[in-house]
């Protein structure tokens, strides 16, 4: 109890102490003040056994209350509302107390009745004013140098909530100077005791207020609004941090901790996909799901979300054994245990065919696939293998098994495809249509996933971690961006209300320009483009586009529900009989020869037209 806290705040048991002290003056005060400062004898007999007595029964409540644990210097309202239930309880007792005496035993107070509600009021009014002054005491003009003076962009609930979580940390590291929003008639109000300004003005408020930090604290902001702050952040130098989603924070509090650099990602984020989550249960309910891919960056989110939601049984299945012990390892440590691994390469059709017959899954997710461009543009044989054959033989135990439901994973470089990964999966795409029976057959195809393995946002902070240079392949290059949250929503919504033989695609919003974003990311840092970090240009390379498309030639679109999915349909395609030159296929990759490999997959994909390619000289 006397062990001094880590952070030298004092030990706890000198505020009880103290509190106890408190009170001790409080009740002198009220019997003073009740009797005009000349206290009668009779009363102050009875003083010897009620002070006592009241000083026992306040310690009690203190103690019970735990009022004494939490830091002065940080007194929230909470913290004032404890105090002064636990003084009211306290006071309740006495007064019980007193009536008690009076009735049952002498006809006599114990405490004068004045006096317990003089004794009220003071003992509230010095307890919770002696923390005041203490906490304007440790906080004094808001300057000291042992903070960091923060402004907090959004003066809605989570702006709130980050000034809480900030002032009721024990930190001493931040100071909250201010608020900033976008809102007119909150400008110039005071909000928990701090100013709001106009987000426009952040030039003159940081001048004014001495702040180097600006938290975000706004959920779903408009992407021209929060772009504009960070510009304005970047032009003054300031350091940016966010406030994690709601679903994101610690038994639905935010901890300090939580509030994180604000990162490239969180700049690119938009309001996730949102399903019925009664929709979502009962799609899964009693269900064996079968995820392959799952140890990486998509697969093993899903995974996520669909033990989340809840299933009977979900399978893990891929051939990376590291990555799919740790996100088994993961999953158990947050108590799930309808789950199985399972190592297998969806290529070796014999081991699959024991796997599908085995688990007999109702769902299957095939994510299992190769991605990277250029490792493709030079092994085709492999891209064709896995991307396609595989993914049109898991779809044909599928069928052998009776699997309700397919749900395919292909990318945007699937459309008027200029290398061999998005033709692969454009491959895939034809040869799953192709399949006829009950199972239903989905599509869903994805721009670049942020923080996904192999993805240009990791290899930008190891470039500028190295202090650079940053590589990109030309300045006009563009990427459409989501989210890994994202695309898994969009994987499982396909799943979901997918019929038979449709591709869904998700609403990407805007493209970014590779170059803007490492910008961004420079100046995120700290740092400045082409001063501290040079940018350098590699040209495209082999099988690059410079920039990604939604909607190929001859397809059509078709709304559904859900304002940011639509679906394209391809009807040249159905009944196709392309899979008929698989086992074609199958001996050019016998034998590794690529010109025929990918001259075949020309004939069968013709608006594949390759780029910067050695293959380019087959398109003629």
């Amino acid at each position: 109890m006397f062990k001094l806290n880590k952070d030298n705040t004092g030990p706890r048991f000198l505020i009880f102490i103290a509190d106890i002290v408190v009170c001790f003056f409080a009740i002198l005060l009220a019997y003073l003040l009740r009797f005009d400062f000349r206290i009668p004898e009779n009363e102050v007999r009875l003083m010897f056994w009620a002070v006592p007595a009241y000083l026992i029964i306040r310690m009690a409540s203190f103690w019970i209350g735990k009022t004494f644990a939490a830091y002065v210097r940080y007194t929230s309202i909470k913290d004032a509302q404890r105090i002064l239930l636990v003084i009211l309880s306290g006071s309740a007792l006495m007064f019980i107390i007193n009536g008690i005496k009076f009735y049952f035993f002498d006809s006599l107070f114990l405490f004068p009745t004045s006096v317990l509600l003089i004794d009220f009021f003071v003992s509230c009014m010095l307890l919770l004013g002696g923390r005041i002054l203490v906490k304007l005491v440790f906080y004094g003009d808001g300057k000291s140098k042992e903070h960091k003076l923060v402004l907090i962009y959004g003066a809605g609930e989570m702006g709130i909530t980050a000034k809480k979580a900030i002032e009721g940390s024990g930190s001493t590291e931040k100071k909250v100077v201010g608020f900033i929003d976008d809102d007119k008639r909150k400008v110039g109000n005071r909000i928990e005791g701090v100013k709001v300004y106009h987000s426009k003005k952040l030039p003159e408020v940081v001048a004014k207020t001495g702040a180097s930090e600006v938290i975000f604290g706004i959920l779903n902001p408009k992407r021209n609004l929060q772009q504009r702050m960070v510009d304005l952040c970047l032009a003054e130098k300031l350091s940016m941090l966010h406030v994690p989603a709601v679903n994101n924070w610690i038994n639905g509090e935010l901890s300090i901790n939580q509030i994180k650099n604000l990162k490239i990602e969180d700049l690119l984020e938009r309001s996730e996909i949102v399903l019925d989550s009664e929709k979502k249960k009962a799609f899964f309910s009693g269900k064996v799901v079968l995820v392959t891919g799952a140890a990486g960056s998509i697969g093993s989110e899903i995974c996520r979300q669909i033990l989340k939601i809840g299933c009977k049984k979900l399978w893990l299945l891929d051939q990376a054994e590291t990555p799919l012990y740790e996100i088994e390892q993961e999953l158990l440590a947050k108590g799930f245990n309808n789950f199985e691994t399972i190592i297998a390469d969806v290529t070796q059709e014999e081991r699959m065919d024991y796997v599908m017959s085995t688990i007999k899954a109702n769902y299957i997710f095939h994510v299992a696939a190769y991605k990277h461009v250029p490792l493709m543009e030079g092994n085709p044989s492999e891209a064709i293998k896995i991307n396609a054959i595989g993914t049109y033989k898991l779809g044909k135990l599928a069928l052998k098994n009776n699997a309700e439901r397919f749900v395919f994973v292909s990318t945007d470089k699937a459309v008027n495809p200029t290398n061999v990964m998005g033709a692969s999966k454009r491959l895939g795409e034809i040869l799953l249509k192709s399949l006829q029976g009950e199972t239903k057959f989905i599509a869903t195809r994805f721009g670049n996933v942020l923080g996904s393995n192999g993805s240009v946002i990791p290899l930008f902070k190891r470039q500028i971690e190295a202090g650079g240079p940053i590589t990109i392949t030309h300045p006009e290059i563009t990427r459409y961006f989501m989210t890994i949250p994202e695309a898994c929503s969009l994987v499982l919504e396909a799943g979901l209300m997918g019929s038979n033989k449709e591709t869904f695609v998700f609403d990407m919003g805007e493209s970014v320009k590779i170059v803007d974003l490492a910008k961004n990311m420079i100046r995120l840092y700290g740092l400045e483009p082409d001063r501290d970090i040079k940018i350098i240009y590699t040209g495209l390379r082999p099988g690059e586009k410079l920039y990604e498309e939604t909607l190929a030639e001859g397809e059509k679109i078709k709304p559904t529900h859900h304002p940011k999915i639509h679906i394209f349909e391809d009807d040249a395609l159905e009944g196709n009989t392309h899979f008929e030159q698989i086992k074609d296929f199958e001996a050019e990759i016998q034998i590794n020869d690529n010109m025929a490999l990918v001259s075949r997959l020309k004939r069968i994909i013709p608006e594949y037209k390759s780029n910067n390619s050695e293959y380019s000289k087959l398109d003629s």
